[in-house]
């Protein structure tokens, strides 16, 4: 099942990504789940499939796409978690490197991604995004999976200038961290790490590899993360970017206005959207 979260005018909405279209199950269910993280929350997931073979209520070019998770509680960012972008960046730490991305900062697919105007040191980072479908605090790894709802895209853009010794003023500019197109549930993708993940810039691969080479595995990060900070459904963790990214090649990378970004990851999808100045930050 994909869930999608999206607008039609001032109304906003969420239902069921078909290979028709999309079926608008927020008009039957809002006054009890007004969106997905609410659906979510209340064990909804199981009312939502009813809907699956409904006849499609728009097609994707009939709407703009939101955020898949708008108004997560938390985002969790997990950095330098693939082999060869741990090697570019020379890092040591055996423990997951994390910082935090606020919900203001994202925006949907198919959607502008926008540049700051402080920097010309934007980069690109593909991601697989896990979405918290069952609260927890203190999750064993053994069971980490129960407590999660399904997976997505992410492109979790990077301001390099502005990451300073720490990430998080380089990461929460608004509109720099693409999540979507849709939410797939966990019964279509039973192993989260046998997924490629690739990224394209206009066209051309420039981030290629498997989930399978995680340094910190979606287990182990829930465990860890919940050990300090208790999940919820709705909150995201996402799980680090491979290699390849702008910064590190030569000459470097950077993401350029009038650019287009996407990333694909098997099962899931191919999260795109174009690079649009921010004019709006003085």
């Amino acid at each position: 099942m994909k869930l999608v979260s999206f607008a039609t005018g001032k109304q906003k909405s969420y239902g069921l990504h078909t290979a028709h279209g999309i079926v608008d199950v927020g008009r039957h269910l809002r006054e009890r789940f007004p969106d997905i993280k609410t659906l979510l929350s209340n064990g909804g997931l199981a009312e939502a499939a009813k809907f699956e073979k409904n006849a499609p209520d728009y097609r994707e070019q009939d709407l703009v796409f939101l955020p898949t998770i708008e108004q997560p509680n938390k985002i969790f960012c997990v950095g330098m978690n693939y082999a060869e972008k741990r090697q570019e960046f020379g890092e040591t730490n055996n423990a997951p490197t994390l910082f935090i991305r606020f919900p203001d900062s994202q925006t949907g697919h198919a959607c502008p991604v926008l540049k700051p105007r402080h920097t010309d040191e934007f980069d690109y980072e593909g991601e697989l995004a896990v979405i918290i479908g069952k609260a927890g605090l203190g999750i064993p790894a053994a069971q980490a999976y129960e407590h999660v709802a399904g997976y997505s895209c992410y492109m979790d853009g990077s301001v390099r200038d502005w990451q300073h010794s720490w990430f998080t003023a380089g990461k929460n500019w608004r509109q720099t961290g693409a999540f979507g197109p849709w939410l797939v549930t966990t019964d279509e993708i039973p192993d989260p790490h046998t997924l490629f993940i690739r990224t394209f810039l206009n066209g051309q691969m420039v981030q290629d590899d498997n989930t399978a080479n995680m340094v910190h595995r979606i287990p182990e990060l829930i465990e860890y993360i919940s050990t300090f900070s208790a999940l919820s459904p709705g909150d995201v963790i996402i799980t680090g970017s491979p290699g390849g990214v702008g910064k590190k090649r030569t000459p470097p990378l950077f993401l350029k206005e009038g650019d287009l970004i996407e990333v694909e990851i098997e099962r899931i999808g191919r999260l795109r959207n174009v690079i649009l100045r921010d004019a709006a930050v003085a």
